[in-house]
């Protein structure tokens, strides 16, 4: 009885101290801002300990970890998407309204006085000397470099400088972060802060808000406002209409269906991205189609009984797949290299042709695919020959007496059977080409690239390497929303690949 009390005792011990971890975490989330992830980790946690304390939630602790793991790493990314494609977030919003007008109050801009100043070693620590023209110096008492927390320097002045050898500049750039973390108040109670790496001016806030929420220019007395449509503080001219003048960094708001009806109805984002979807509908239709062509015909000749040195032949058709893809790719990529590359070498001496592999959009896309096709036949053909050998052989000496040739046999007997049973891997290899975003950077990084877009497009982009390109490497900013519309866009067809091809493999869904 005591064993059991002691058991019991220890479980709740631990499920106390986990409680208490957990706390901790959620609350330096909080701290830090990140209130989603706070009542997310909260959430699952706390179901967690729920479920791992109540012995009549026994059975759920072996489906919990797996659900979890899917809120977590599926259902949340997946939320989290969808929610920036209704905003405007991006490289130039990206920070929420507060913390961007906090980064604009903070900035400051030189006023009055300027001062050359010095270090000078004491010790182990340093004296700061302000020098200006015609005016005596100004010393501080000795202090150290901190460069993660401010200082504030109380300066006498002194006309002599101080014992020992000035600090080269090296001293200076090596300690920049904290000088510029040093607040010097002089002795008639001006402040003044370092302003290059050989002096110290007065400084003022450039921005000073109002009550009206509006910031005005310090130096130029021009006023800003919040545009919340836009999500930057905007000046307004003389109609109190919206300038073009504005402040960064912007801050994140919600737009609606701004992005989404911009794939739509923009000229520079509709066209690249309709001819993108049919591109990328296409590869992953070929690929495909000519990976289980290629791996269903070399499966059958691997079951001939007649054929020599098939465990050989079998061993060397499967190597592409044991060699990591991206060495394969980056190997082609060196090989279709239009100056160098041994395919035109050997095409311009038997031919005299070297085409332009990355160049040319009907080339490159040529080329994509026959890599893709040598990448992924491997992967049908050993699924094909496992398939072969649970055909009876009793069909096949059938039509031997009926007279069937072996294209016959192929095509009436061989094709028909292994394609029920392919068809649901066959929308599983559609659906992942559909997303291969590594052949695609690897390989042309979606060049050639299309003239006259908005986003940054390639005739070899498929959607998933257009919206990596879109949210990294926009020119006028990584548009993360757009992105993000786009991906969501993406979801919703993977999406419905994914039920036909649940429906293909007849599992109800429901």
């Amino acid at each position: 009885m005591a064993n059991v009390a002691g058991k019991h005792g220890l479980k709740w011990l631990i499920v106390t101290l986990f409680a208490l971890f957990t706390g901790y975490l959620v609350v330096l989330m909080y701290a830090q801002g990140e209130v989603l992830f706070a009542a997310l980790t909260l959430i699952v946690l706390s179901v967690g300990l729920v479920i791992f304390a109540q012995r009549r939630a026994t059975a759920w602790r072996y489906v919990y970890p797996g659900l979890a793991g899917m809120a977590l790493f599926v259902l949340f990314p997946l939320a989290a998407t969808i929610a920036i494609s209704f905003t405007n977030y991006s490289s130039t919003n990206q920070l929420t309204f507060e913390r961007a007008q906090t980064v604009l109050l903070d900035r400051q801009y030189q006023a009055g006085e300027r001062y050359n100043f010095n270090l000078w070693p004491q010790g182990n620590q340093w004296v700061l000397q302000l020098t200006a023209d015609g005016k005596p110096g100004f010393l501080s008492e000795p202090f150290s470099f901190d460069d993660k927390n401010p200082q504030t320097l109380a300066l006498k002045e002194s006309a002599e400088a101080p014992q020992g050898e000035r600090a080269m500049l090296r001293v200076v750039t090596q300690n920049r972060q904290a000088l510029g973390l040093i607040t010097a108040t002089l002795p008639d109670g001006s402040s003044v802060r370092m302003s290059s790496l050989r002096q110290f001016s007065g400084t003022q806030p450039l921005y000073k808000l109002a009550a009206d929420g509006s910031l005005t220019n310090q130096q130029t007395g021009t006023v800003y406002w919040p545009n919340d449509e836009v999500g930057f503080y905007q000046a307004k001219d003389a109609n109190q209409q919206w300038s073009g003048e504005r402040l960064s960094p912007g801050y994140t708001v919600s737009i609606g269906w701004k992005n989404f009806l911009r794939v739509m109805t923009d000229d520079g984002i509709q066209k690249p991205f309709i001819g993108i979807f049919i591109w990328t509908v296409v590869f992953a239709l070929l690929t495909v189609i000519l990976t289980t062509a290629v791996g269903m015909v070399l499966a059958c000749l691997m079951q001939w009984e007649a054929l020599k040195g098939r465990a050989v032949y079998r061993l060397l058709l499967i190597l592409p797949y044991a060699v990591p893809a991206f060495i394969s790719i980056l190997i082609f990529k060196g090989l279709f290299n239009q100056s160098f590359g041994e395919i035109n070498i050997m095409l311009n001496a038997l031919f005299g042709l070297k085409p332009a592999w990355f160049s040319d959009p009907t080339l490159a896309r040529s080329m994509l695919v026959v890599v893709n096709t040598w990448l992924g036949y491997p992967y049908m053909m050993i699924l094909c020959m496992g398939l072969l050998k649970a055909i009876p052989d009793d069909l096949y000496e059938a039509s031997a007496l009926d007279g069937a040739t072996t294209v016959q046999n192929f095509f009436r007997i061989t094709l028909p059977l292994l394609l029920k049973p392919l068809a649901p891997l066959m929308i599983a290899s559609f659906a992942f080409n559909f997303n291969n975003f590594v052949l695609i950077q690897l390989l042309t990084n979606g060049g050639p690239d299309r003239l006259g877009t908005t986003t940054p497009a390639g005739y070899t982009d498929l959607l998933v390497s257009y919206t990596w390109r879109i949210a990294f490497e926009g020119g006028g900013g990584q548009d993360f929303g757009l992105a993000a519309a786009i991906a969501t866009l993406i979801f919703l067809l993977v999406g419905g690949l994914a039920v036909l091809n649940l429906k293909a493999t007849r599992i109800k869904v429901d």
